[in-house]
């Protein structure tokens, strides 16, 4: 079966604080780089880049996907699949909700009776993202009025402050959230700060099956969490994979024309919300510390936001140390830039760093195929010995990881300065042509 990558969720220029290239044939110049196959377009309530995406796609070979017009090279065509994200805030039991839900439409005319009946409760025009004072059930209930053949995936769903498990503004079930809507929702996106292995912790998500994107607001960061399928590349074909990808309906895979083979992943505690922390007093605990402040920090007194490791422990009913049975797989990388500029110790938006890129790129087709598929030999014909060295580290997960908290990323070094230093002199013997 073909294998194929898709990153469904991503942002226009029309969102708040996104990068202005982030247009159609960004989108796609990126994906060529990254080796997505499938992108989604992000933002299609806006006004102005719906009238976009109807200018400057066509209908692909497959349906319910899209083309840019007049592209070339038609068999490595990027593919786009309409999506959006929308924010709800409202109360209910008691509390202000504040939940963000990824959706993802059929088709053209879908996606305009979303729109429609959203226009009637908010303004479109003001956020790629629109914020709605809608309660999330009732945003569930327009997008499968539209089509029931909409997907509807709450969006990364950990995040203390925007999402259905937060701990700020969420809830401790889907049921809670989504009421008699809950077995339409086949899936939810497990965010930058959660890995698989955390979410199946909590036994009510084996009816659901686990997918991460990007959510991405500038090129270079899609793909730092795709999907991975098998099979048939269309909009049918997709949504049945995410639909029998929870590990429950395993045994109802095998008659499906595409599978969810398995989630490309950050490593978690590289999200911004993984520890619990106050980042004004650069404070940062795992789960036990907070416990034995009572949650409140240790500087300043107030409470600290409580973060994914936090919350998802608070939820779990079981221990897991391996996938439960039937549940897609998944693999954490760091993305080919990001692993660059660790090796080199140079900041990822450097000429350095470029140029290294680049290199690997003409070389071997994809990041995805450098990241996955490469062979570590062949890499080091190519790369300078302290970047093949970074990916071979990477790949088997020998990383130095100091954990992300409340909206502070975590980081993730390959080397410690003094292996850096190392390497580096090592090298000296190696042609100069072979090196940056």
């Amino acid at each position: 079966m073909k294998r194929f990558i898709a990153d469904f969720h991503v942002h226009s220029h029309y969102s708040r604080a996104v990068s202005k290239d982030m247009n159609i044939g960004e989108l796609n110049a990126w994906a060529r780089k990254k080796g997505i196959a499938v992108m989604g377009t992000g933002d299609f309530t806006h006004p102005e880049w719906f009238a976009e995406l109807q200018n400057q796609l066509e209908p692909a070979p497959e349906d319910g996907l899209f083309v840019m017009k007049d592209g070339k090279d038609e068999t490595g065509r990027t593919r786009f699949i309409l999506s959006v994200e929308v924010s709800c805030i409202y109360s209910k039991g008691g509390k202000v909700r504040k939940i963000h839900s990824l959706i993802i439409a059929p088709s053209f005319e879908a996606a305009r009776t979303i729109n429609a009946q959203l226009g009637w409760r908010g303004n479109l025009h003001s956020d790629g993202r629109p914020i709605l004072g809608l309660d999330a059930k009732e945003l569930a209930k327009i997008v499968f009025d539209a089509s029931d053949e909409c997907l509807f995936i709450p969006a990364h769903a950990w995040t203390p402050w925007f999402s259905v498990f937060g701990s700020m503004s969420g809830f401790d079930s889907l049921e809670d959230c989504f009421e008699e809507y809950t077995p339409l929702i086949y899936a939810i996106e497990t965010g930058l700060s959660s890995d698989p292995v955390m979410n199946w912790r909590i036994s009510a998500l084996d009816n659901i099956a686990l997918v991460s994107n990007s959510d991405s607001h500038s090129g270079r960061k899609i793909g730092r969490e795709a999907n991975i399928f098998s099979g048939e590349m269309g909009y049918s074909a997709i949504r049945d994979a995410i639909k029998f990808a929870a590990p429950s309906r395993a045994a109802e895979r095998g008659a499906k024309k595409a599978i969810l083979e398995r989630t490309i992943e950050f490593f978690p505690e590289e999200g911004k919300y993984h520890y619990d922390g106050h980042r004004d007093c650069s404070v940062s605990w795992p789960p036990e510390k907070t416990k034995e402040y009572g949650g409140l920090c240790s500087v300043c007194g107030k409470r600290v936001t409580v973060g994914v490791l936090s919350r998802v422990a608070a939820l779990a009913d079981r221990e897991m140390k391996a996938n439960p049975p039937g549940a897609p797989g998944f693999i954490s990388l760091v993305p080919l830039e990001e692993t660059i500029a660790s090796a080199l110790g140079v900041g990822v938006v450097t000429k350095t760093v470029q140029k290294e890129y680049e290199k690997l790129l003409s070389a071997f087709g994809t990041e995805f195929s450098i990241l996955l598929d490469v062979p570590q030999d062949d890499i080091e014909t190519v790369a300078s010995p302290v970047v093949s060295e970074g990916i071979r580290r990477m790949r088997s997960g020998q990383l130095h990881v100091v954990p992300g908290y409340d909206g502070e990323f975590g980081r993730v070094e390959i080397f410690t300065d003094e292996e850096r230093k190392n390497l580096s002199v090592s090298a000296d013997a190696v042609p100069q042509e072979r090196l940056f």
